[in-house]
C-alpha cells in the first residue's frame, strides 16, 4: 500500500532534466539518478552573485528513517542558506520519492555525483561546498576529492560503522562536530580520528549533545555561520 501512495506522489512532482526552467525555492522536485529519479529540494537566493559558493547536504541512514527532512540536515542547509549559497538537499535512492534501493553507501554516492552534476550545470563556475550527516558524512567523505568541494561539514560521522580509510584525504578546509553524549557513534574515537588527519578540521565538541544534537542545533548553524560566513 504504502508503495503505491508513493507512485502516486512521484507522479505529481516535476522532473527537471535541463536548464530551460529551474525549480522554485521550497518546491520538492525529481532529477534523474544513476537508478531512477531522486527526489530532490533548493534554496535559491534571489540576488545570487557569480562565484558564490553551491552547497549539497546529505542525510543520515536511510533504513533508520534518514530523509533529507531530518532536522541536523534542515539546520546546515539553512546555515548555508542564511550565507547567501545555493542549496541542495535530496533522498538518498528508496527513500521517500527517491527511487532505487539502499546500497550500503556505494549507490548512495553515486546519488551525490549525480545530484552534483545536475547542480553545477546550474552554477558551473561556483565552488562546491559539501556537507554530511551521520550515514551522509561517510557519503560526503567518500566523494569530496572525486566530485571537487572545496569545504566540507561532518557531523557524527561513523567512523567505527564504515571504512573512512578507504577514502582520499581530506585536503580542503572542513569542519566536524560530535556531541559527547552520542550514543551511536563513539565521541571519543571520532575525536582521535579527527585530531590524527594530516590535514586536521576543525573541530567541534559539543559536550552536552546526543548523537541528533536536541537542543543544541543552533549551535551547528552559528558555527558553520561565524566561521565561513566571509569567505562565502
Amino acid at each position: 500500500m504504502t508503495t503505491g501512495i508513493n507512485e502516486s506522489r512521484r507522479a505529481e512532482l516535476r522532473l527537471y532534466d535541463g536548464l530551460e526552467e529551474y525549480p522554485s525555492t521550497g518546491e520538492n522536485f525529481l532529477i534523474q539518478g544513476p537508478v531512477g529519479v531522486l527526489e530532490a529540494l533548493t534554496v535559491s537566493p534571489a540576488d545570487y552573485q557569480a562565484g558564490t559558493p553551491i552547497a549539497v547536504v546529505c542525510h543520515p541512514h536511510p533504513l533508520h528513517g534518514g530523509t533529507m527532512s531530518n532536522k541536523v540536515v534542515y539546520i546546515v542547509a539553512a546555515a548555508f542558506a542564511d550565507m547567501g549559497l545555493p542549496t541542495l538537499r535530496f533522498n538518498f535512492r528508496g527513500v521517500g520519492h527517491s527511487q532505487g534501493r539502499f546500497d550500503h553507501g556505494k549507490g548512495e554516492v553515486d546519488d551525490l555525483m549525480a545530484v552534483v552534476k545536475w547542480f553545477k550545470q546550474r552554477y558551473p563556475d561556483a565552488p562546491l561546498w559539501l556537507a554530511g550527516f551521520s550515514f551522509g558524512a561517510y557519503v560526503a567523505y567518500q566523494a569530496q576529492a572525486s566530485i571537487d568541494a572545496e569545504r566540507l561539514v561532518l557531523i557524527a560521522p561513523p567512523i567505527t560503522m564504515y571504512d573512512f580509510n578507504a577514502a582520499a584525504p581530506v585536503t580542503i578546509p572542513w569542519m566536524v562536530f560530535q556531541g559527547g553524549k552520542d550514543d551511536l557513534v563513539p565521541a571519543q574515537e571520532v575525536s582521535m580520528w579527527a585530531h590524527k588527519q594530516p590535514n586536521p578540521p576543525q573541530y567541534e565538541w559539543v559536550g552536552d549533545a546526543d548523537h541528533f544534537f536536541h537542543g543544541r542545533l543552533n549551535r551547528i548553524r552559528d558555527t558553520i555561520k561565524k566561521a565561513w560566513d566571509e569567505v562565502a
